[in-house]
């Protein structure tokens, strides 16, 4: 274990991507940025599980930042900020906020905003969603299986029902512009704008990134970046639930022998990863490389029931249906579609 020390990139040694020869049998070589320079460490394996967390999705809604993004970046925050630090708390209490985004990290900072506002009655927010209605955005509440999920929905619901909340619908960001006062404009493809806002909070997601994975072979969904493998039962135009099947390394497995990726990453831009998901992944893969092909061909996986229902397929429809095939279904039918291959590892993931 080594820490300090950042992966600046990942191929095979003596070979570049495009030669084939002696590729199955030539160790990995991994280039590390260390404090006391650059290093290169053989490895007859790689796994990746290094996430999406540093690689937060931009405001503007062509997937690159807005226009005026950047420039504005002093008053722009991306995830979830930590209402409990004092300073954090002050920079929000009393402004105007917009928040962009629609799920689980936007319901966590609309409930952090509310509880500032009981301090700061100035505080307020507008919320601006890409969907044409707030429909489905609060989850399945009791019916989800996740309870602190259900219970994070609930409490996002009555943070924006109190009057603290202006839901603004069909807001793609084309453009943020700085006002006079300093303050800024945001403006949709549409041409709707949220002006005299003081602070944004982004919480639009995640993205991989591949860029120190370049002389490796990839096989990888072209839309979600995710293992190709995994694509059908994750894309959010099909899937929000995580009702993903039991895998592990053959699934997460890449062209280039011996290099796996796993956890978050694995699921490239599908928002619905769980944590238990990756728990199992990691152990199937390393019992893989341990040699004992036998358990980690013995994927256990049980997901729960989430009561939450549309992806990214109803992105412009305005009342959703519940997704064929996904977890919205009476409690029988999804009792049956389980999938059991032995006893859960983990009994709660987010």
């Amino acid at each position: 274990m080594r820490y300090g020390v950042e992966v600046t990139g990942v191929g095979r040694a003596g070979r570049d991507l495009l030669v084939d020869s002696g590729r199955e049998s030539d160790p990995f070589a991994v280039h590390v940025r260390t404090a006391d320079g650059p290093e290169r460490i053989l490895a007859s394996a790689v796994v990746d599980a290094s996430g999406t967390w540093r690689r937060p999705n931009p405001l503007g809604a062509d997937g690159y930042p807005a226009l005026g993004e950047t420039e504005a970046a002093a008053r722009i925050t991306y995830g979830i900020p930590d209402f409990s630090d004092a300073a954090v708390a002050a920079r929000y209490a009393g402004k105007h906020v917009a928040v962009a985004g629609k799920g689980d990290s936007a319901q966590g900072v609309l409930i952090g905003l509310a509880r500032l506002a009981l301090s700061d009655a100035g505080t307020r927010v507008s919320w601006l969603l890409r969907r044409p209605s707030v429909g489905d955005a609060f989850g399945g509440g009791d019916n989800d299986q996740l309870e602190e999920r259900g219970r994070l929905g609930q409490d996002a619901r009555r943070a924006a029902e109190s009057g603290l909340v202006t839901s603004v619908t069909r807001f793609r960001t084309e453009s943020v512009r700085t006002q006079e006062d300093g303050r800024l404009t945001v403006t949709s493809t549409d041409g709707q704008q949220v002006g005299d806002v003081d602070e944004v909070i982004v919480v639009t997601g995640f993205r991989p990134d591949f860029s120190f994975l370049s002389e490796v072979r990839l096989d990888l969904h072209p839309a979600l970046g995710s293992a190709r493998a995994l694509a059908g039962q994750i894309h959010p135009d099909h899937h929000s639930c995580g009702d993903v099947a039991p895998h592990g390394y053959r699934e997460l497995a890449q062209p280039d022998e011996g290099f796996f990726v796993v956890g978050m990453k694995s699921y490239g831009r599908a928002p619905s990863f769980l944590a238990m998901t990756g728990f199992e992944q990691v152990r199937s893969v390393v019992a893989a490389l341990a040699g004992d092909l036998v358990s980690a061909d013995r994927v256990e996986l049980v997901l729960p029931e989430t009561g939450v229902c549309h992806g990214a397929g109803a992105f412009d429809d305005p009342e959703p249906e519940a997704l064929d095939g996904g977890c919205c279904v009476a409690p029988a039918a999804a009792e049956s579609r389980l999938v059991r291959l032995g006893r859960p590892r983990v009994t709660a993931g987010s």
